[in-house]
């Protein structure tokens, strides 16, 4: 019994799909913080654009 526990502790198949997870996980904050100033931007742009088309008509 003692030797499948100390068996399935040193068990590193699920080690992987962690690691992926994490990379996922930072790639995700990444993004993130990457795009929400961008968006920002966008968002003034189109503002702008409405507002002239708004002027022209």
């Amino acid at each position: 019994m003692m030797m499948k526990v100390w068996n399935r502790l040193r068990d590193q198949r699920g080690q992987g799909m962690v690691e992926y997870g994490l990379i996922l996980a930072l790639i995700s904050i990444a993004a993130i913080a990457v795009m929400t100033p961008i968006g920002t931007q966008i968002t003034s742009v189109f503002t702008a654009v409405t507002a002239a088309l708004a002027a022209a008509l």
